[in-house]
C-alpha cells in the first residue's frame, strides 16, 4: 500500500509541474482556471470498460526465447504436452571440421609423404552426451545476502552469517573456507577435505509440476527439414513454424530412450589422475561443471558413423550441407504427465568425446590421445540467432463454458487468459465516433470536458477466487501484459518508469501488472496506464483498442504470428508465447454479487476550483 502511495503523490506532483512549465495550448487544454496560488480539489472516478475474449488456436514457434518441454495439467484450462524439434549445428556455424589434429586428406596421405609424424588417426567415438540447462535467474536474484547459499535453501537469506546446516559454521565462513554450507558433515576442518569440491544447489524456477518424479525422455533424429527462409515470398522472409503442426511422424532413429531424474545441484566433473604425479591427486581436482540441466548420452554408433568418420566429405563442408544431411533430433517427454520445463536452447550442447591416434613429438610415438567436438542446437551470438527449432504443442479441449465465451461481441462477464495457444482479451476503454454509448463505455470528450489533471489511471483486474478454487492447484500467473493492439506497442512509457532489479518482477513497477496477493491467493492485478490516457485526453492520441495477456518479461514486447478463429490472424508477445500458465478474471459484466470485483477503469484527477 505505501508503494502504490509513494507513486501516486509522485504522479501528482509531477502533473502539477508538468502543468505550470507545459505550453499555453495544453493549459488552455486542461482547463482556463488553472491559476497559481488556487486551491485543488482531488478525487476519483471509476468508469466501466468493455472487453471481450478471444481464441489463439496456434502461436509461432520456432526461434523463441525459451522453449516448452513435456506436460502441464492446467486446473481450468486442460493438459498441454510439448514437444521439440531442433537442429543441429556446427559450432559458430563453420563447416569441414577437423577431427583430431590432422585434417582428413593429410591422413589420406600418410602412408606415402614419408613424414612419420602423419598417420591414420581412427578417430573413435567414446561417449556422447545432449546437455540442456534449466533457466536459472541471475545470481543477484538468488542469493540475497552473498553467502552462496541460494534464498531457497538459506535459512536465513538476509543474513551471510546464519548457519543453514546447523555444523556450528556460518554460511560465510564456509563460503571462505570453500566447504558446503548445506552438509552438516562438512565444515572445512578435515584432514582430507579439499575445498570448492562440492555440488553447489540451484533454486530452479522454471520447472512445473513434480521435480521430484522420475520422467522418461526419448531423444530421436528428425527427418523433417527445417527451413530458414519462406519459398512463399521468394527466400526473402523466415519460414514461420507453428505450435499445432503435427510432426511425430518425421522421427527417425533413436538416439536416447530412458528415465531422467531432476536434480536441483549442479554436475561436476573431476579431472583424471596423471599418474606421473604421485603427490598430488588430480581426480579430486574439477575440470568442469555444469548448471542443472536435463543430460543423457546418445547413440554412439550414430556419431561414428554420421559424423566422425565424415570428416572431410561433402556433408560436413557447409552448415548447409551438415543440415541438409543430419536434419535434427526430436525430444520429446514419453511419460510427463505432471513435469513441464522452460529451456534455453542456445545454452545446449552435444559433446561428443573421442579418442584419436596422436603423435607425440617429444618422444617420437604415437599416442592414444582424448578430445570433445561440441555441437550446437540454436546459437545466440550477440542477439543473431542461427539454427532453427519448434515448440509442437498437444492440447486439451477447452471446457465448454470457455469455448462459448471465446470470440464473442458481448461485454465479458469473465476474461479467460491462457498463454501460447489459448486465449488473449481486447480491452475498450472509450466509446469509438461512430459508435453509440450502447457500450455504456465514456466518450473521450466526456473526460475531456472535466478539465481534469489526471494524475493516475488504473485498469483493474479481480481473480474469480471462486472459479480458481473450485478446480484447486492453478498456478497463478505472476503478471499481466496490456499493450496497444493495433500497433503492438507497449502502453508503458519508458522514460519515467521505476525499475529496481534487472529481472521480469523488478522492471516498470510504475505499470506494473503484478499479481497482488492476500496470503497466497491471488487477489487483482492493478495495470498503471497515466500516460497512456493523458496521450488520448490531452494529446489526441488515437483511441487504440489494447490487449491483455499473460507474459513472462513485459519488458520485452516483441510480438509473432498467431492464428485465432478459423483462418483470422493475429499476433501474439512472445513472452505469453513461452508462458504454459492461465487464469481466470472478473469482466464488467457482471452480476449484484461480484459488483465490488467487477473490472473498471479508476482515473484519480486533481481539479481547480
Amino acid at each position: 500500500m505505501s508503494l502504490f502511495k509513494g507513486i501516486r503523490a509522485l504522479a501528482l506532483a509531477a502533473a502539477l509541474l508538468a502543468t505550470l512549465y507545459s505550453c499555453e495550448e495544453e493549459l488552455q487544454t486542461l482547463g482556463d482556471g488553472v491559476v497559481a496560488g488556487e486551491p485543488f480539489n482531488t478525487g476519483r472516478e471509476v468508469y466501466d470498460v468493455f472487453a471481450f475474449n478471444k481464441s489463439v488456436t496456434a502461436v509461432q514457434t520456432n526461434r523463441l526465447p525459451l522453449y516448452q518441454l513435456g506436460a502441464y495439467s492446467d486446473p481450468i484450462y486442460g493438459k498441454r504436452v510439448a514437444s521439440i524439434i531442433s537442429q543441429v549445428t556446427l559450432p559458430a556455424n563453420l563447416g569441414n571440421p577437423t577431427f583430431g589434429d590432422l585434417s582428413q586428406a593429410t591422413e589420406d596421405v600418410s602412408e606415402t609423404d614419408d613424414d612419420d609424424s602423419t598417420n591414420p588417426e581412427n578417430e573413435t567415438v567414446q561417449e556422447v552426451f545432449l546437455y540442456i540447462p534449466f533457466q536459472i535467474p541471475p545470481p543477484s536474484l538468488r542469493d540475497s545476502d552473498g553467502d552462496t547459499v541460494e534464498d531457497a535453501f538459506d535459512v536465513d537469506p538476509d543474513d551471510p552469517n546464519s548457519d543453514s546446516d546447523g555444523d556450528g559454521v556460518t554460511d560465510n565462513e564456509e563460503r571462505i573456507a570453500g566447504s558446503n554450507p548445506l552438509d552438516p558433515d562438512e565444515d572445512g576442518t578435515g584432514d582430507d577435505f579439499v575445498a570448492n569440491t562440492f555440488p553447489r544447489r540451484f533454486d530452479l524456477d522454471s520447472i512445473f509440476g513434480n521435480r521430484a518424479a522420475p520422467f522418461n525422455l526419448k531423444v530421436t533424429t528428425s527427418t523433417f527439414f527445417l527451413r530458414d527462409l519462406d519459398p512463399n515470398t521468394n527466400f526473402e522472409e523466415r519460414q514461420r513454424y507453428f505450435s499445432n503442426q503435427d510432426l511425430s511422424s518425421f522421427q527417425g532413429e533413436t538416439l536416447f530412450e530412458g528415465q531422467v531424474t531432476v536434480s536441483d545441484e549442479e554436475l561436476l566433473f573431476f579431472q583424471d589422475d596423471d599418474p606421473e604425479t604421485t603427490d598430488v591427486d588430480e581426480s579430486e581436482q574439477i575440470e568442469s561443471r555444469l548448471t542443472p540441466g536435463i543430460r543423457v548420452p546418445l547413440n554412439n554408433e550414430f556419431f561414428q558413423t554420421n559424423f566422425l568418420d565424415k570428416e572431410g566429405q561433402s556433408e560436413l563442408l557447409s552448415q548447409a550441407n551438415f543440415t541438409d544431411f543430419f536434419r535434427g533430433i526430436q525430444i520429446l517427454g514419453t511419460d510427463m504427465e505432471e513435469l513441464m520445463f522452460l529451456l534455453d536452447l542456445t545454452q545446449a550442447l552435444i559433446t561428443v568425446s573421442y579418442t584419436y591416434q596422436d603423435y607425440n613429438f617429444t618422444d617420437e610415438v604415437v599416442e592414444t590421445a582424448e578430445r570433445n567436438f561440441l555441437l550446437n542446437l540454436v546459437q545466440n551470438n550477440n542477439g543473431l540467432i542461427s539454427g532453427n527449432a519448434i515448440n509442437t504443442f498437444v492440447n486439451d479441449p477447452f471446457p465448454a463454458d470457455i469455448t462459448n465465451a471465446l470470440d464473442a461481441t458481448e461485454n465479458a462477464s469473465r476474461i479467460y487468459l491462457k498463454g501460447g495457444p489459448g486465449t488473449i482479451a481486447e480491452v475498450r476503454l472509450f466509446a469509438d465516433d461512430e459508435e453509440t454509448d450502447g457500450r455504456g463505455l465514456p466518450s473521450i470528450e466526456e473526460i475531456r470536458a472535466n478539465n481534469w489533471i489526471i494524475n493516475e489511471a488504473n485498469l483493474v483486474f479481480y481473480v474469480d477466487r471462486n472459479a480458481l478454487d473450485a478446480v484447486g492447484g492453478t498456478i497463478e500467473p505472476p503478471r499481466l501484459y496490456l499493450y496497444n493492439g493495433e500497433t503492438n506497442n507497449p502502453i508503458y512509457n519508458f522514460e519515467t518508469e521505476n525499475n529496481q532489479v534487472d529481472e521480469p518482477l523488478g522492471i516498470f513497477l510504475n505499470y506494473d501488472g503484478i499479481l497482488e496477493k492476500s496470503g497466497n491467493q491471488g487477489i487483482k492485478y492493478t495495470v498503471r496506464i497515466t500516460d497512456h490516457i493523458n496521450n488520448i485526453i490531452v494529446r489526441d492520441s488515437a483511441n487504440a483498442k489494447l490487449n491483455l495477456v499473460l507474459s513472462s518479461n513485459v519488458g520485452d514486447p516483441r510480438v509473432a504470428e498467431g492464428t485465432g478463429t478459423g483462418t483470422t490472424t493475429l499476433d501474439v508477445p512472445l513472452m505469453s508465447t513461452i508462458n504454459p500458465l492461465g487464469t481466470i478474471l472478473f469482466g464488467s459484466n457482471v452480476g449484484p454479487a461480484n459488483e465490488d470485483n467487477k473490472l473498471k477503469l479508476e482515473i484519480f484527477f486533481t481539479e481547480a476550483n
